[in-house]
């Protein structure tokens, strides 16, 4: 007969569901909008820039000469064949000379604007009446056809000869010009902002939300510079977004900061309910704060007179009722 055999039991478990360390889950970064900053702000390397320019030269040179032997051996073999086809090219190289001329006038917006904001950074630091007269000469022309600004360069007109301090005419002007121009730009990252954080949260594709963001940058960057009178074409909305989004990635501004903490914190419970919708949230605070960086590059004028739009309180406006409290 066998004898009992006796097992020793482990000590039961201090570990309860009720004392068990709580699993703290990563909050949303905003993983699309790190890699819009990241794609937008690339530099090629100098080899990969001289590839490209000789691979562009030959293939342009190539495709010149074969039209051009084409074009002759048309005109040698069917005259009015090739005299037709000669003024297909003609009329095609007009409207690249048109593209040309167009781009080359929005690179020309641009430093105009760069030039106010120049001479008006230079007005306020020494406190130049004469220079502050000609940053505002040049913004009444820079809006002289735009209605929204008729009734602001109305007060402009008449209250500027009697400010007799760089410092006040600026803010004069400012508030004069600037105000619904700052609304409607505001309104342009609030619909982005939207949009970006909508799309991020319904859509499961992987590379949707990257996209979504992208071209929502893109345009709303773009609409952001022709409100403020700097209308740019395809080349330099380009140069415009790397100079935004080169600005905010130099100052660590992509990450999240304190400006952008009660957003998070929104985000990140939503994330309890669904990951989707926290990366949402955070994806729309990135693009707001990325939309009014473009307004301080865009805007002729610093944020002197007028309040500097708040990330939160854009993405509050923007995000209300879509996922509850934003």
């Amino acid at each position: 007969m066998k004898r009992p055999v006796l097992i020793d039991l482990d000590e039961a478990s201090e570990m309860t569901p009720a004392t068990a360390p709580m699993v703290i889950d990563d909050a949303p970064q905003g993983a699309a909008m790190q890699r819009v900053a990241s794609l937008a702000t690339r530099r090629a390397s100098p080899l990969a820039k001289w590839f490209w320019s000789l691979l562009v030269s030959i293939v342009g040179f190539l495709v010149s000469l074969a039209a051009w032997n084409f074009v002759t051996g048309l005109i040698a073999s069917h005259p009015i064949l090739g005299m037709a086809f000669s003024a297909l090219l003609v009329i095609f190289c007009c409207v690249l000379l048109a593209i040309a001329l167009r781009e080359m006038s929005a690179f020309h917006r641009l430093r105009r604007i760069d030039t106010i904001q120049t001479e008006a950074a230079t007005a306020h630091a020494g406190g130049d009446l004469p220079m502050a007269r000609k940053v505002v000469g040049h913004m009444t022309s820079l809006y002289a056809s735009r209605d929204d600004t008729a009734w602001g360069r109305t007060q402009l007109e008449e209250r500027a000869p009697e400010v007799m301090d760089a410092d006040g005419l600026l803010d004069l002007a400012e508030r004069s010009l600037l105000e619904p121009l700052d609304a409607r730009a505001v309104a342009e990252v609030q619909a982005a902002a939207r949009q970006v954080a909508v799309v991020t949260a319904v859509v499961p594709l992987a590379l949707a939300d990257v996209f979504t963001a992208l071209t929502a940058n893109l345009r709303m960057i773009r609409r952001i510079a022709e409100i403020y009178g700097g209308r740019s074409g395809t080349l330099g909305s380009f140069r415009l977004v790397r100079t935004v989004l080169g600005h905010l990635v130099a100052t660590g501004a992509v990450a999240v900061g304190d400006d952008l903490i009660h957003s998070v914190a929104g985000g990140g419970l939503l994330s309890k309910v669904s990951r989707r919708f926290g990366e949402g949230v955070v994806n729309g605070a990135l693009t707001a704060r990325v939309g009014i960086a473009a307004i301080e590059v865009c805007r002729p004028l610093p944020f002197q007179a007028l309040k500097r739009p708040s990330v939160t309180g854009t993405v509050q406006r923007a995000l209300t009722g879509l996922f509850g409290q934003a």
